[in-house]
């Protein structure tokens, strides 16, 4: 399955969903609960697969360098 569709939703929408936070683990939460929302016919293994990348992309994107919640 192709994921980078959904990743770089999440990524595009990291700003909105994820506006206040600024720890990883919370991160982390707060993708799976978007796919949860957004992709339900995604397996486990396939979710672990999206927030992993997700994650990573935010972190080369410099997501958690900055304060919560602000514009980059």
């Amino acid at each position: 399955m192709e994921f980078n569709s959904i990743i770089s939703d999440i990524c595009d929408q990291a700003d909105d969903f994820l506006a206040g936070v600024s720890k990883r683990d919370e991160a982390r939460a707060g993708i799976a609960e978007w796919l949860t929302i957004h992709q339900v016919k995604l397996d486990h293994d396939d979710k672990t697969t999206v927030v992993k990348e997700a994650m990573r992309v935010l972190e080369q994107e410099g997501f958690f360098e900055r304060e919560a919640g602000e514009d980059g």
